[in-house]
């Protein structure tokens, strides 16, 4: 797969594929830790992403798959054996399409496209430095989505994406920049005219439970830390004092960058 993580797309023994970043990859151990926290967060505010779980990848598979590994400048390195991180695939890559662009024609159509709000309250809150990224494609939406709609009815729908760099990726802190973690698509955007344009996701994301970190941290392999529990669990604990600063950092955002926010009033 595309990206720094070099992460691999692995069929696992549940019938369903996954994007798998393993624990040693090329950007750091504490991304693992960040995407896992990331899908919790995601779901207390209600934004669509995709299942997470954790893959376990053996010494016999990476010896038989030589396809299975990094390439660092002219090297080419095998992951180790043990427990990774997987997103999965909405669907099977050998028969489903999933796009990471649609048009400007067909981005208004995505059925759940003021998720792309929610987001960014998500990573204006816990400090994403990459840009939004986000995946596309066609399925029934009542199988994927809450909303009520004929069991049949086939629409797109839009899953968020690659949350390895959430707390400034590696280094675990809150780097706050009102241009950071915005999508490149003003139309994502379209229709947001005042701070009321991203609800009910800010006064989730204000209201959030201590219950959601501790689930973040009694939940995750223990090796994704590896001696540095004390470390992440302070930085929960600063992303739970971030709670009130939420909408100054939207508003921000909003001055910084009103080209993406072609509504607002």
């Amino acid at each position: 797969m595309r990206g720094g993580a070099q992460a691999h797309l692995l069929a696992c023994d549940d019938g369903r594929h996954y994007v798998t970043k393993f624990l040693d990859n090329p950007q750091h151990r504490r991304i693992l830790a960040n995407e896992w926290a990331a899908k919790a967060l995601l779901d207390h505010l209600g934004v669509a992403s995709p299942a997470v779980r954790v893959v376990e990848v053996s010494a016999e598979f990476l010896s038989g798959e030589p396809e299975a590994c990094y390439q660092l400048g002219t090297r080419r390195l095998a992951p180790r054996a043990g427990r990774h991180f997987g997103s999965q695939f909405p669907g099977n890559p050998h028969t489903d399409a999933v796009y990471d662009f649609l048009p400007d024609t067909l981005l208004p159509s995505v059925a759940n496209l003021d998720h792309f709000a929610g987001a960014l309250v998500f990573d204006k809150w816990a400090a994403n430095s990459d840009s939004r990224q986000a995946i596309f494609f066609r399925r029934r939406l009542r199988e994927w989505l809450d909303v009520d709609a004929p069991p049949q009815q086939k629409g797109f729908i839009a899953q968020m994406v690659d949350h390895g760099f959430i707390f400034d990726g590696p280094h675990w802190s809150y780097n706050d920049s009102p241009i950071q973690g915005l999508y490149f698509r003003p139309l994502a955007y379209a229709g947001i005219r005042s701070m009321d344009g991203f609800q009910p996701w800010l006064d989730r994301a204000r209201a959030c439970p201590e219950s959601v970190c501790d689930a973040i941290l009694r939940q995750m392999p223990a090796e994704w830390l590896d001696g540095e529990e004390r470390e992440f669990e302070a930085l929960l604990n600063r992303l739970l004092e971030r709670r009130g600063r939420i909408e100054d950092l939207l508003r921000a955002t909003v001055r910084g960058r009103p080209r993406s926010f072609p509504d607002w009033r």
